[in-house]
């Protein structure tokens, strides 16, 4: 028994490498079939909604893939008003932001005693503007990448729709060998994704638009791309609301003077992350989301690790997944309990002062 332990152990240590390893190499099929998986929950209850009204599955499908493409379109229109946005300020900020960056750079030099020879153009001598022109080429590749992962979510989209693969069926085949869990496990796992995803839009819906707000009131140029921005990175969890707010606080400290007005646009912006991200997001996600910051870290890092940013934004979801799948089982129960957001030591007295009245009664009948 002790022999076939030991085998089983270092078994798993060789997989879990392997897994790994399978995930970030194959990560062109595997990204899109992940967000494929979490749209089609979000569609699931509409689809079976449509099968109660007796409407033929291809209608149905018909049906979210129009509400998908009208959804890219609508994404598609806000992009190009977001350039238009920018093409209509002729290089007005560039001037603006090379003139105050010449300003600082004499500043430090001055700080430090760098001098320069005579004549000698600051930027130039930096190397710091002629570095645009090289990061054209991995944009091309970027927006190629991006094309062809979002054709192929929505092929995935339209297979688990039409239930060609099922999910469902494949857990029941592979994990739970027994129909009653896979299905109360599946349906946990829809109602949790669901609501995340859906607190999470609002959340970031909210955060964009009062990015857009605090831009138009304190004459910040580009606001409805830095709300766009701010909608877009918040689904990056924890990382994305330090990332919009020191970004946008750097680009407004070329557009306003460095006083009251540019401390006061910051901790504007401070402010809204906190409400919407420190406040409002827990309050909605309630026990959903009850995962410690530890496990969110690290779920974080992994997934960016294997897949990018597209697996920064899916960690959450995919780290809830698994949580859940662990809590189904005695052995792993303890791992779960480990990723889970610790119980107040009150709630867990409360809980077992139940839990023994319960017992008691039970014993009396």
């Amino acid at each position: 028994m002790n022999s076939i332990r030991t085998t089983n152990i270092l078994l798993l240590i060789i997989t879990i490498p392997l897994v790994f390893y399978i995930l970030k190499t194959l990560d062109f099929i595997f990204v899109p079939l992940t967000m494929a998986m979490f749209i089609a929950l979000l569609f699931l209850p509409l689809m079976r909604w449509m099968t109660k009204k007796r409407i033929p599955k291809p209608i149905s499908i018909l049906v979210i893939i129009l509400i998908l493409v009208g959804g890219l379109k609508l994404g598609a229109e806000i992009i190009q008003l977001t350039s238009r946005e920018i093409i209509s300020e002729n290089g007005l900020f560039m001037s603006r932001a090379e003139e105050k960056l010449v300003r600082m750079i004499v500043v430090v030099e001055r700080f430090f005693g760098v001098e320069r020879l005579p004549g000698t153009n600051v930027l130039s001598h930096y190397s710091i503007d002629n570095g645009l022109l090289k990061n054209f080429g991995t944009t091309l590749g970027f927006i190629s990448n991006t094309l062809s992962m979002t054709l192929m979510t929505l092929f995935f989209v339209f297979l688990l729709l039409s239930e060609s693969i099922n999910f469902q069926q494949m857990m029941n085949s592979t994990i739970f060998k027994v129909k009653y869990s896979s299905v109360k496990t599946f349906m946990k796992i829809e109602k949790d994704i669901i609501k995340f995803v859906i607190v999470k839009f609002v959340i970031s819906l909210f955060t964009g638009i009062g990015f857009t707000l605090a831009c138009l009131f304190f004459d910040v140029s580009f606001p409805i791309f830095w709300g766009l921005f701010a909608f877009l990175i918040n689904f990056v969890q924890m990382v994305g609301s330090v990332v919009s707010v020191a970004l946008l606080s750097l680009f407004a400290f070329v557009e306003l003077e460095p006083t009251g007005t540019l401390l006061f646009f910051i901790l504007v912006l401070i402010a809204v992350q906190v409400v919407m991200g420190g406040v409002l997001e827990p309050i909605f996600m309630g026990k959903t989301f009850s995962v410690n910051v530890v496990t969110i870290l690290v779920m974080l890092m992994l997934w960016g690790y294997l897949w990018g940013i597209p697996g920064m934004v899916m960690s959450i979801p995919l780290t809830v997944f698994a949580k859940i799948v662990l809590e189904q089982f005695p052995r792993t129960k303890g791992i779960a309990r480990l990723m889970a957001v610790p119980e107040p030591s009150r709630n867990v007295h409360i809980k077992r002062k139940k839990r023994k009245k319960a017992v008691e009664e039970n014993a009396v009948d």
